[in-house]
């Protein structure tokens, strides 16, 4: 009797904490910068990884360790808004050369994609690419927006291979990205 009462309990305490979990959408979690200001989503079974220089925050897959989001702050000169640095496919090719496949890095990058959307008083910037390094290819989401003096970066990345199981939900995540 008193294994079957703990049982119960056992199941309908796990089903309360489980509804404590902070889910956003079907398969992905959120993560909350207060501090710098932003927030995103980001795959179920992806952890957050300790980076002392680079980026602000990274997060990889935990079997597919390659698989990573990324957020990076820079600043902007001049207080420029998004729109004055460039258009999306200008941001998009900038991004392209500076970042994801500076000169001498092995990389190649194409833009694939590059729209513009509002989201409250901001603009932001999605931008998709295909990415060619020596031993791989990937495929990246990037979504890109200016505040505070600031441009913030989220960066995804995949393996190609992976590529058509998981490009919904990483754009998903490209998409979840706000600052405030």
């Amino acid at each position: 009797m008193f294994k079957r009462i703990t049982a119960i309990l056992f199941v309908i305490v796990s089903l309360t904490l489980g509804g404590c979990v902070s889910i956003g959408a079907a398969g992905l979690n959120s993560f909350v910068d207060t501090g710098d200001g932003y927030e995103f989503l980001y795959p179920n079974g992806w952890v957050q990884v300790n980076v002392s220089d680079g980026p602000d925050v990274v997060f990889h897959d935990m079997i597919e360790q390659t698989e990573n989001v990324s957020v990076v702050i820079s600043p902007i000169p001049d207080n420029k808004t998004l729109d004055e640095i460039g258009t999306p496919t200008d941001v998009g090719y900038k991004l392209s050369k500076n970042a994801i496949a500076p000169p001498g890095s092995g990389r190649e990058a194409e833009l694939v994609n590059a729209e513009s959307r509002q989201r409250g008083d901001k603009t932001y910037y999605l931008l998709e690419y295909a990415v060619t390094l020596p031993n791989q290819k990937r495929h990246d989401f990037a979504s890109v927006t200016v505040s505070r003096g600031q441009l913030f970066t989220l960066n995804i990345s995949t393996p190609e291979k992976r590529w058509e199981k998981t490009h919904e939900q990483l754009e998903q995540v490209a998409r979840s990205f706000n600052v405030y």
